[in-house]
């Protein structure tokens, strides 16, 4: 089949961001670390909360209990009959948490839908059981040794049957909160009332639909139980995950005729073992971009990505497409689903907006600016009070008089608040995730924001000018040069220019595009982005920059800290990275332009640059970067300027193509979870690396170390590679915390 053409920007587009793995990240309930959820006193274990592994799944169960029964009440005399936890789901996760409450003494009921283990009985016979990590010992009673499905089912069941855990049937139809217990209705009416719930029904939801004519035939599947049932006969297997590679290896194995039809251009999630055992089998024809358009009782009909229908003879299909999470009984139970969208959800994100347009207009000397000026809703000059005492503190050399000057400025108070905010939601940041890594990046960043972004240019600069530093000799030169004396700003020079000794051109646009040339401030922004920043990108990523000294990176990584699973994950998403790379052709051409009328005075460019520097602040500098920028941090994540619109940052993903910097992955450790990817807020698809063990080279990656950090097996580190990809050196500052656990152990 014939590749389309790409032109010129869709290949510049694949080489710099499209060409890398785009998978998305499943809806799941939002858990805390002790499995709370929104709802006060549900609980949740196992599979839902993100980890697809038998002991975690049974660490979880186990260790949700330990924390009900930290914090259960004692009951009071005369209080009508009440279970202390009802446990939804007989998985290995309800057992292992059944099995710890009996120990605890705990009164409990089990509710299962179908019968105990329902999933692992339902597995293929003879199929493998990773029973990894292999040193892990998961909390609780629950032992898990079996690595094979029909032995693993007999040790569970001879655990369950020994401990006398026998469930109650019954489907779950939701949990309400009433008063001071939680009620858990079934589907027939009956209501089990009890004080903390814990649900443990795994991600084994329905399975997901090709919704083409002919699934509901009867020789679709989407359960494979015995491969030899399907010797001799032509099979289709639909699916590019680790269970359809499974499927269509064992069909092949056992004497089936396997088609395998994936609509991806290649296998990017399975793991590499699975991937070789069916591109090598004589028995399996591997139909990548291709859909199913139609099952017919004998055959069935795929479609190429060009079109072309091509019909195949059939006895047997298995859409191997996974299931999706019965998140229904926990959205009716009032759970809070990551990625929902409500009407409440909506109105929220408008709120936020008009609040961030309130400030930003504000902060950008708008209209609502001058209306606070005619009001006098804020000190815009020294207070009249402190003025008519005639105090030391009223002089502008006082520190206090220049820190009273500084009040006529919006860019104050924003740059006060910004600073509170780093510094509030970064102690919480090293409180939450307290990695060596994690709390010196977030010390940093806050230094940098404090001192260098608010002390320097609004209190130690102007006080150093009202103290006459800048009146005479070389310090006037370089003030002169740098902070240009102006009778606009309440504190004589423009200090605020300081910003750009941490804020490259074309993130900090001003102290390039002046009305007249400050050579310094030219020759340090050249410096700054075409010489230093590469260095340092080359070295170690564009992450040294976004995620250590940026002040956008700053309040990314602490009040958005919180909120980085909200970011968007796919291909659609992927291709809207690009847009930072139109932003950062127009700060070039706006470059251009100023040059141009600078050179050439009275020229079209003049008049064509001012249009277009104004429309630039007012769209990209208040609109994007801050009003969306900020706005959205509660919705989708902090990083949505820093991944979609900053130019400085589109410049250095170019400079990133050519970084030593990598994330690595200890193949052998990943559980192929999901977590890395989910934890992105640059919509980075990490599992995709990790589980085949291949180094990160996607340029979007900020060094936030979140994927590092909430890895439950430590597969990945920071470090350094060379051009043929082999290993130069691990970062010595660790933020991985299992890895960090290993190390003292």
């Amino acid at each position: 089949m014939t590749r389309p053409h790409r032109g010129p920007w869709r290949c510049y587009a694949r080489w710099l961001h499209t060409g890398w793995p785009a998978g998305t990240v499943e809806k799941l309930p939002e858990v805390g670390p002790d499995g709370s959820t929104a709802v006060r006193g549900l609980f949740i274990a196992g599979d839902l909360t993100g980890i697809p592994l038998l002991k975690f799944a049974a660490d979880s169960g186990a260790r949700v209990v330990r924390e009900i029964a930290s914090s259960l009440p004692a009951k009071r005399r005369g209080e009508e009959p009440v279970h202390d936890l009802v446990i939804v789901g007989a998985g290995v996760s309800g057992l292992a948490a059944a099995l710890e409450a009996k120990e605890l003494g705990i009164d409990f009921v089990i509710v299962e839908a179908a019968s105990p283990l329902t999933t692992i009985h339902n597995f293929p016979r003879r199929k493998p059981i990773y029973t990894y990590p292999s040193d892990m010992i998961p909390a609780g009673r629950l032992e898990l040794t079996a690595n094979v499905k029909e032995p693993l089912v007999e040790e569970l069941e001879r655990q369950r049957e020994q401990a006398g855990i026998v469930p109650r049937i019954g489907r779950v139809d939701r949990i309400v909160r009433s008063a001071d217990r939680l009620d858990v209705i079934l589907e027939d009416g009956t209501s089990l009332p009890a004080r903390r719930v814990i649900v443990a029904v795994g991600r084994s939801g329905n399975f997901k639909r090709l919704d083409v004519p002919g699934e509901d035939l009867d020789k679709v599947s989407n359960r494979l139980h015995d491969p030899a049932d399907f010797a001799g006969q032509d099979v289709l297997v639909i699916g590019g995950g680790d269970a359809a590679l499974e499927c269509a290896a064992a069909i092949a194995s056992a004497g089936g005729r396997v088609t395998l039809s994936y609509r991806g251009e290649r296998f990017s999630r399975p793991k590499p073992e699975n991937v070789a055992a069916v591109t090598g089998h004589p028995a399996i024809t591997i139909a990548l971009s291709s859909r199913v358009e139609e099952i017919r009782p004998a055959e069935v009909v795929l479609t190429g990505s060009g079109g072309e229908r091509r019909t195949i003879p059939n006895q047997a299909v298995f859409t191997m497409l996974g299931r999706e999470a019965p998140l229904d009984l926990l959205r009716r139970s009032g759970v809070r689903i990551r990625g929902d969208r409500t009407a409440m959800t909506w109105a929220g994100l408008a709120a936020v907006l008009a609040v961030c347009v309130f400030i930003y207009n504000w902060k950008a000397s708008g209209t609502l600016n001058e209306l606070f000026r005619a009001r006098r809703w804020f000190p815009y000059a020294v207070p009249e009070g402190l003025a008519r005492a005639g105090s030391a503190f009223a002089r502008p050399s006082h520190l206090l008089g220049t820190l009273s000057l500084s009040l006529g400025s919006p860019g104050f108070y924003y740059s006060l608040a910004y600073c509170l905010c780093v510094a509030f939601f970064g102690a919480r940041r090293i409180r939450r995730s307290d990695t060596p890594y994690v709390r010196a990046q977030t010390l940093t960043l806050i230094a940098v924001q404090v001192v260098p972004l608010f002390l320097l240019p609004y209190v130690l600069l102007p006080w150093m000018g009202h103290n006459g530093w800048f009146d005479q000799g070389a310090w006037r030169w370089l003030a002169d040069q740098l902070f240009p004396a102006t009778a606009a700003d309440p504190q004589g020079r423009e200090y605020w220019r300081a910003f750009g000794i941490i804020l490259a051109w074309p993130l900090f646009i001003w102290n390039v595009f002046t009305a007249k040339p400050l050579a310094l401030w030219l020759v340090i922004s050249i410096l700054q982005t075409f010489v230093l920043i590469p260095a340092i990108v080359l070295r170690w990523g564009k992450g040294a920059y976004c995620g250590w000294i940026c002040s956008c990176g700053a309040l990314a990584e602490t009040l958005g800290d919180a909120h980085r699973r909200k970011m968007p994950h796919g291909p659609f998403w992927n291709r809207l990275n690009m847009i930072g790379q139109g932003l950062l052709a127009v700060a070039l051409a706006l470059a251009l332009l100023r040059a141009i009328a600078w050179v050439r005075p009275g020229s079209f460019a003049g008049p064509l640059f001012d249009a277009g520097l104004s429309r630039y602040y007012w769209l990209v500098d208040v609109g994007f970067a801050g009003i969306l920028g900020v706005g959205l941090y509660f919705h989708f994540s902090g990083r949505v300027w820093c991944r979609f619109g900053c130019p400085l940052a589109a410049l250095m993903h170019v400079y990133a193509r050519f970084s030593s910097f990598r994330i690595f992955a200890d193949k052998k450790r990943c559980i192929s979870c999901n977590v890395c990817t989910s934890v992105c807020h640059q919509g980075i698809d990490i599992m995709s690396f990790a589980n085949k063990g291949l180094p990160m080279e996607d340029p979007q990656c900020v060094r936030c170390s979140a994927c590092v950090a909430s890895c439950p097996t430590g597969v990945l580190s920071f470090g350094r590679a060379g051009r043929d990809g082999t290993l130069i050196a691990l970062d010595a500052l660790r933020a991985s915390p299992v890895q960090a656990r290993e190390l003292t152990q």
